[in-house]
Parts: structure tokens; C-alpha cells; sequence
């Protein structure tokens, strides 16, 4: 999401009086939603890979300590 702030501070900076905010706005509002599907079906697939490899989500760790779900 880094990249689509920066994309916003380009596209204000070019055409400050005429930036479409609003579209703006609920694009990045659509992109969130997709970015959360992705990670949503991507940690339900790992959960899915794991079990069917013998190991329980559970006993994993992730980066920073924090358990697999």
C-alpha cells in the first residue's frame, strides 16, 4: 500500500487542483479489500499444506515470534 500513497503524492504534485481524491479514494478502498483476500486465501492455503503434510499450524512460529494460526 506504500506504493499507491506514493502514486498519490506524484499525482497530487502534477495536478494538485485537479487530483480525482474521491476516485482516489475508493480505489485504494478496493485494493485494500483485494490485498486482504489474498492474505486471507494465502494463510488458508498454508493451513490446508500443512495439515496435509502432517503438521499443525499451531506448532509453527512466524517471523517475530508470533504463532501460526
Amino acid at each position: 500500500m506504500r506504493e499507491l500513497e506514493t502514486s498519490a503524492r506524484a499525482l497530487r504534485a502534477a495536478g494538485d487542483a485537479d487530483f480525482p481524491a474521491d476516485a482516489f479514494h475508493a480505489a485504494a478502498a478496493h485494493l485494500r479489500a483485494v490485498s486482504e483476500f489474498v492474505n486471507e486465501q494465502a494463510e488458508r492455503l498454508e493451513q490446508k499444506i500443512l495439515e496435509a503434510g502432517g503438521i499443525a499450524p499451531e506448532r509453527l512460529r512466524r517471523p517475530g515470534g508470533e504463532r501460526a494460526r
